[in-house]
């Protein structure tokens, strides 16, 4: 107090609004606490609403024990006919996308300097088949020497080796089809010069086609020859082709440590072309035994994929029973349509949150939901959706 009178007045002034703003902090900061103790202490009882979801139960299943692949398809009989002599083009005896017989004439360089060649081959052959009659003539009679015989059944040889030299070069200027099938677009026009080698048009017999591809080795001791194969392209979405596999490589490859397969289907229709992409499945004798739930259900994690698995559970504060949903990690197989096997991590007859899982954690209350869902299909298509 004695401190306080020797004060100045404005000392003391500034003291007492000092103690008022004190007091307010002070009043304040306690306020601030007792609303953060309420809403600890409130926050001790408070329970989340349950989360709204549906759920599936996992199915005991017997599966198509099958292989799936990607390969490409190709013509069982297919060739780009190419020129085997130089020349040019006199005739096109064809319209592309035409069907064509085996040796049917496509196309017809010019052979104006192989037909003379042709025609004194076969005077020079006429020729010596004369001399040829007449020194064995002359020899049946003792007349000539046995050297002249000689002579001119060698000129004779000589003579059929030239004619048909000639004649195998006139062949060369005329392209044939080595077999039935599908012309593609032609190459050349008409009095264009080609090459030997140059291309002239696509033939393809469409009737058959291959669809080859590959297997990893470790599958190699399940395939043989005669399973079903079922091709599936994009070209034709939703619609699948049977066949048959008809070869497995007998080699490795060393680089990718697979097998090159190779299944023909029939193609009557020509529907399937060669060169198109197609996803085949190689379908086994087996069946296989799995536990299947929709696709839907999995959460899908760099660390592991995992399920929520809908337990009945009850509650220690209320004391009344409540859905619960567990996460549980599962190890996958297989997909078939919309639904996919799990190869470990759950049991028959369990339930899990088939739509909704995403927003789930462990232990969280669940409420089964009163909407629908699009149901998951074996064999889903763009309609389905």
């Amino acid at each position: 107090m004695k401190f306080l009178n020797g004060l100045s007045p404005n000392a003391l002034k500034v003291l007492k609004a000092l103690g008022v703003v004190i007091g307010l902090v002070l009043l304040l900061a306690g306020i601030k606490a007792s609303q953060i103790m309420k809403m600890i202490a409130s926050g001790k009882h408070f329970a989340p609403p349950p989360e709204s979801v549906l759920t599936a139960e996992v199915m005991a299943e017997s599966w198509e024990a099958s292989f799936q692949a990607t390969g490409s398809l190709s013509a069982v009989q297919g060739a780009v006919l190419r020129a085997e002599s130089s020349g040019t083009v006199k005739k096109i005896a064809f319209e592309s996308g035409n069907t064509v017989e085996k040796g049917t004439v496509l196309i017809e360089l010019d052979t104006g300097t192989e037909d003379a060649k042709l025609l004194s081959s076969k005077a020079r052959l006429d020729l010596t088949e004369l001399n040829l009659d007449r020194a064995r003539s002359l020899s049946s009679k003792k007349v000539n020497a046995t050297a002249e015989l000689d002579t001119a059944e060698m000129e004779a040889k000589l003579a059929v080796a030239e004619w048909q030299s000639a004649k195998a070069m006139l062949d060369k200027k005329i392209v044939r089809a080595p077999f039935g099938g599908r012309t593609g677009v032609r190459l050349v026009n008409l009095g264009q010069w080609v090459r030997e080698g140059d291309p002239l048009v696509s033939l393809q017999d469409l009737n058959s086609i291959f669809a080859d591809f590959f297997l990893p080795e470790q599958r190699l001791q399940q395939l043989k020859a005669g399973l079903a194969v079922r091709v599936s392209t994009d070209t034709y979405p939703g619609k699948t082709f049977l066949g048959v596999l008809t070869a497995v490589n007998p080699d490795v490859e060393s680089r990718t440590r697979s097998v090159r397969m190779q299944a023909t289907l029939p193609n009557p229709d020509g529907e399937l072309r060669s060169g198109l992409f197609a996803q085949v499945t190689v379908l086994l004798e087996k069946k296989e035994d799995v536990l299947a739930i929709p696709a839907t259900a999995v959460v899908y994690a760099p660390y592991g994929d995992s399920v929520f698995v809908v337990e009945s559970q009850k509650d220690e504060r209320t004391g009344q029973t409540a859905l619960t949903a567990r996460q549980q990690f599962v190890r996958l197989g297989k997909k078939q349509g919309d639904f996919v096997a799990v190869t470990s991590g759950l049991k028959a007859k369990e339930t899990v949150v088939s739509t909704g899982a995403f927003k789930l954690r462990n232990g969280v209350k669940v409420v089964l939901g009163s909407g629908s869902a699009i149901q998951p299909s074996r064999s889903p298509s763009p309609s389905d959706s």
